[in-house]
């Protein structure tokens, strides 16, 4: 598109797209074949022979896309039979038609990191698919439940800290309203740190109580606009009277994050600042922790069993709200496309007109934030609204620790000034935004 920077690539030696094609990746697809291999037993108890038969195609196709990575092979269509997979290889082509150098094919290191991080992952889906009868097992599954069971203090603290907060909600003045709506948004920011593609599958799990370092933490936001948020959903709950307020949260990891969000979920409806939640997951195991639809149904389940009494009193509020249709999950398979969101009015107009219907939506984490800029090289101090390219269904705020090179709307010289006292400032995850466009 004329007036865009070029893509994150890892041709770009010693750039964290490079090391993560190089290093996290392959390490990465070793974790799902070693999960593979330790089910062995499990499989053959379910499946007999044929279990054991599918463990190892499972397995051979996994060691093939890791050797076709390692040695940069031109990237091949998928061949199982799957909704998005025409979507798939004709954004192969659209690449294909990209490149001029070489034997014109998109290589793992020349082609743009984006879309090849999303077709490992895709290709993962597929060797599990193509490996019948295991054909539905998530190789990330024991993962990302670890994460929660490893988060257990924390969640316990937050479910604590909502609950009496519900039974005091309506005597809060405007002034102490914000300041519990505020505590909540940065909570869910900073849950995003406990992302597991980022530390390569091994835990990431949250010890502490968040609740307590907020104050802390407050500077590390480098683009800070919950006031922006207050003024729009506050003015909703004064002039709506009865009508609905909508907000969506597009999710990012399963485990203590996702447990961020339901949390704020919860404050927002207990506090009148949204009347609806809409979550929107993924439909397939994606960037390891991401959630899907069994990992959202899951953790509300084992929230609602657990021996913490206020941890399963809102489990069981969770459970309500959706019975209510208080709160309402969706997965569209757009969400696990390569495409940056630029292209989903045209990729995907369905949920493109379902998110219009917001009053706000928030993305969460690094693989949304980069979909939205197009995962570009971009001058930090572009304008956010610039770097979405037109895309806006409604009012939206990206909620996201940074762990990945692309970042905008700073200040002059902030992204100078990072850079020359951390190094690493983009990849971390110890910086956050809540960066909004209205």
């Amino acid at each position: 598109m004329a007036g865009s920077p070029e893509s994150l690539s890892g041709q770009d030696v010693g750039s964290f797209a490079y090391l993560t094609i190089k290093d996290r990746i392959p390490q990465i697809l070793t974790k799902a074949i070693d999960t593979l291999h330790r089910h062995k037993s499990e499989f053959f108890e379910k499946h007999g022979e044929e279990g054991t038969e599918a463990e190892k195609k499972a397995i051979s196709l996994l060691s093939k896309l890791r050797n076709e990575l390692q040695t940069d092979k031109p990237i091949t269509p998928l061949v199982e039979k799957f909704v998005d997979m025409d979507i798939w290889n004709r954004y192969l082509e659209y690449q294909q038609s990209l490149m001029n150098e070489g034997d014109g094919k998109p290589r793992w290191f020349y082609s743009p990191w984006l879309f090849v991080e999303c077709y490992m992952y895709r290709r993962i889906h597929e060797a599990v698919m193509q490996s019948p009868p295991i054909n539905d097992f998530d190789v990330f599954q024991e993962s990302k439940e670890q994460n929660f069971f490893e988060s257990q203090d924390s969640i316990i603290a937050l479910c604590s800290y909502l609950q009496e907060l519900k039974r005091t909600v309506e005597e809060l003045d405007e002034v102490q309203l914000k300041n519990e709506f505020f505590k909540f948004l940065q909570v869910a920011l900073w849950g995003n740190k406990c992302d597991l593609s980022l530390s390569g599958g091994t835990s990431s799990s949250q010890k502490s109580n968040l609740m307590n370092s907020l104050e802390d933490l407050k500077p590390l936001i480098l683009v800070n606009h919950m006031d922006h948020l207050w003024s729009l959903l506050s003015k909703c709950k004064k002039t709506r009277e009865n009508a609905p307020i909508r907000v969506d949260i597009v999710l990012d990891n399963s485990g203590f994050e996702l447990i961020t969000d339901l949390v704020l979920a919860d404050f927002l409806l207990a506090s009148n600042l949204a009347t609806k939640i809409h979550f929107y997951g993924k439909t397939i195991p994606w960037f390891v922790s991401d959630t899907t639809k069994h990992d959202f149904n899951w953790l509300i389940e084992q929230v609602k069993h657990s021996d913490d009494k206020w941890m399963s009193k809102s489990g069981a509020d969770w459970e309500d709200h959706i019975k209510m249709g208080r709160w309402i999950y969706h997965d569209h398979i757009f969400w696990t496309l390569p495409h940056e969101y630029c292209a989903m009015s045209q990729v995907a107009p369905d949920l493109y007109a379902e998110l219009q219907k917001a009053d706000l939506i928030l993305f969460k984490g690094d693989l949304n934030y980069r979909k939205l800029t197009g995962d570009r090289k971009w001058a930090f101090t572009i304008p956010f609204h610039q770097a979405l390219k037109g895309f806006h269904p409604a009012p939206l705020c990206s909620v996201r620790t940074l762990k990945a090179e692309v970042q905008v709307g700073l200040q002059p010289g902030q992204g100078e000034e990072l850079a020359a006292s951390e190094p690493g400032w983009l990849t971390t995850g110890k910086y956050g935004v809540l960066q909004f466009d209205g």
